[in-house]
């Protein structure tokens, strides 16, 4: 698993734009931005839309007035789901939705594992992590895809 002091790898997300979806590079995401990432399973499974999202939401100005540029949630979901779940949520101009539909950053930093035994097929680990210019900083990873302790925003507020 991606550690701090390592560096975002390359990668591609693909975002919901007014055009529809469109690619936006790990670059553009994180180069010369302080940005809060956080991981859930997947939108709408219980513990990531009930626990997790939603303290990101209702602290997004905190992480601002902290000098946050950014706060990017990253799912293996495509853009459409992440769309509407942002809608849904009133995530939308809070929190920026990665979709990483075939799972290819979370195999790259080592947060990907086998949801297949439910039905879920390849997902991400549940995390969140400080990136400085591209820099992990700190990384929290929960043990349980069913925890938000660790990798919840009121823990990682504290760090920033």
């Amino acid at each position: 698993m991606i550690a701090a002091g390592d560096r975002i790898p390359e990668a591609t997300f693909h975002v919901m734009t007014a055009e529809g979806p469109s690619e936006i590079s790990s670059d553009e995401v994180f180069s010369g931005k302080r940005v809060v990432l956080f991981a859930v399973p997947g939108a709408y499974t219980p513990t990531c839309h009930m626990k997790h999202l939603p303290g990101f939401i209702q602290h997004a100005d905190d992480f601002k007035a902290k000098g946050i540029d950014t706060i990017a949630c990253t799912a293996v979901n495509d853009p459409f789901v992440l769309k509407h779940w942002a809608k849904e949520t009133g995530a939308e101009g809070k929190v920026m939705f990665l979709a990483d539909g075939n799972a290819s950053f979370a195999k790259a930093i080592g947060a990907d594992f086998d949801g297949s035994g439910v039905g879920l097929g390849t997902r991400s680990k549940r995390y969140a992590m400080l990136v400085d210019d591209g820099v992990v900083k700190t990384v929290h990873v929960e043990d349980s895809p069913a925890q938000v302790t660790a990798s919840s925003a009121e823990t990682l507020l504290q760090e920033v």
